[in-house]
């Protein structure tokens, strides 16, 4: 099986929908269809963006009919938290989500919210595909955690290499581990945007900020060829990050 990897959408519909088309997927009755190949997600499927709800029902139906896999980001933990009830502050973008399925008939809400809940507690933290050649992560993660479970992996993966401290924005700060990694397996992920797609000691992050007004980016597997499709949304320059070499 070959591979076509999405950076975090955040809700950005049209983009993804013109990324999977470029990627030449053919849409029927809803489904992008590609002989020998398969979309993965590498999480935070919503929030920001104008159809988080939209975006949530069609990986749930895609990953349900083996159609497509999927590892959650910490913004669908967030958004899971929220939907069994938990007490979680409506910040950083789930305010957007939150509005969306507030404003659902009640079916409905019950439905996607079923819905999203199943996903996300049937999703791996991680993914390793292609004999562990390949390792799919949100946040990325380090050699030493590759083949393991547990809260310490939990985190990696989905907020990163946390330091317990924050940025002035009320970011976590978090370290630069892929200018550490010296695995074999070849690590994609994203959670951090960047202007561009960032390569480095056999690790990619492919989120390039379309919710940000940038781009959304693909990576094809094994072939490691990018593909990307320009945002709607306003450029917002000040939420990508810049690493010094």
């Amino acid at each position: 099986m070959k591979y076509d990897i999405i950076g975090d959408i955040h809700g950005c519909w049209d983009e993804y929908r013109q990324l999977t088309e470029k990627l030449g997927y053919e849409w029927n009755e809803g489904v992008p269809v590609h002989t020998g190949r398969q979309l993965v997600f590498l999480g935070d499927l919503t929030d920001r963006g104008p159809e988080s709800v939209k975006m949530m029902e069609h990986v749930y139906e895609l990953v349900s009919v083996n159609k497509a896999l999927y590892v959650p980001g910490n913004h669908c933990n967030k958004l899971y938290r929220y939907l069994i009830g938990r007490n979680v502050t409506i910040n950083y973008g789930l305010e957007t989500t939150v509005a969306e399925i507030q404003n659902l008939r009640r079916p409905l809400y019950k439905k996607v919210k079923e819905h999203f809940i199943t996903l996300y507690e049937k999703a791996p933290l991680y993914l390793v595909l292609d004999g562990g050649k390949l390792v799919v992560s949100h946040a990325g993660i380090r050699e030493d955690l590759i083949g393991k479970q547990g809260k310490q992996v939990k985190t990696f993966v989905l907020y990163g290499d946390i330091t317990g401290k924050h940025n002035p924005d009320g970011t976590p700060e978090r370290r630069d581990w892929a200018a550490k990694y010296s695995g074999k397996a070849y690590i994609v992920y994203g959670h951090t945007p960047v202007q561009e797609p960032r390569e480095l000691n056999n690790t990619i992050n492919i989120d390039t900020g379309c919710v940000f007004g940038n781009r959304l980016t693909a990576l094809k597997y094994p072939e490691k060829e990018l593909i990307s499709v320009s945002s709607s949304m306003p450029y917002a320059e000040e939420k990508f990050r810049s690493f010094s070499r």
